[in-house]
């Protein structure tokens, strides 16, 4: 369809799979090498030690292009934007199995607004088996908390954001996970029940905003000799139904197209 990205999140996964040194599952999407160049360049071909996926829900691109004063701190610490291309339909549990399993909705099965554990390989079957430690942190009864679950990976599952955030912040402190998976839900809770412009939805955005800077900042600090990515990654858009409220569904480019946003660390440890 015209005016949609050209890059599927169904390539995130062999991405983070790349970016920590391991290959892709046999049916997952080959990662984008958009996103691993500028880690090879930077690393000199070593990957990363470390990467902290922080996932927005329902930031879409057309907010971001509108709103982008908003997104000022976090382009000074990113390294790379890259417009992305959710799936069909883009909806929270069928875009983040998407993006965990390298797999279209048909392939792994979500293809609906529900939250069954997947069946299929992800990021968090490969990554254990390669002797890598997880960590999963969501709020209870998300699609994160809910449909990657049964696997050999560490859960942190909370009543509230804050809690939630403040679990990754200690967890960066500890120094003892590769790969780190934070998701924060309260921009498309408030943008479906008042607007995506809304003032509390706006909030809301900035919120998100500032717990990924203050995550870049924690992780330069803590992760000292680590090579680190860090991504601020929606799983789908949003646009106004009826012209109030927000809603999300529709394979257009305001549902679909997304911009994910990467920096890559690299703290010396101090002599």
């Amino acid at each position: 369809m015209a005016g949609l990205n050209e890059i599927c999140i169904t390539q995130t996964a062999a991405t983070v799979l790349a970016l920590l040194g391991e290959k892709k599952g046999a049916e997952m999407a080959g990662p984008d090498r958009r996103d691993i160049a500028p880690a090879e360049k930077l690393y000199g071909g070593g990957g990363c030690e470390r990467v902290f996926m922080y996932h927005p829900d329902a930031v879409a691109m057309w907010i971001y292009e509108k709103y982008r004063a908003h997104f000022a701190q976090l382009e000074k610490r990113a390294a790379l934007r890259l417009p992305m291309r959710s799936v069909v339909p883009p909806v929270t549990p069928v875009a983040f199995a998407s993006m965990y399993s390298g797999l279209q909705p048909a392939q792994h099965g979500i293809m609906k607004y529900e939250k069954p554990v997947l069946g299929v390989e992800t990021v968090f079957d490969r990554l254990p088996e390669a002797g890598k430690r997880v960590a999963v942190i969501s709020t209870q009864g998300d699609s994160i908390s809910l449909i990657f679950l049964e696997r050999q990976v560490d859960y942190f599952i909370y009543p509230t954001k804050q809690e939630c955030n403040e679990k990754a912040m200690g967890l960066i402190a500890e120094d003892t996970y590769d790969l780190i998976v934070l998701y924060n839900g309260d921009y498309d809770y408030y943008m479906h029940r008042r607007t995506p412009e809304g003032k509390r939805a706006l909030q809301a955005l900035d919120e998100n905003i500032d717990t990924w800077c203050g995550i870049y900042d924690r992780i330069r600090d803590c992760w000292k000799g680590h090579r680190t990515a860090l991504a601020f990654a929606p799983d789908h858009g949003c646009h106004r139904m009826l012209g109030f409220l927000g809603t999300h569904g529709k394979e257009e480019p305001c549902d679909m197209n997304i911009m994910h946003f990467y920096s890559f660390l690299q703290e010396q440890a101090e002599p």
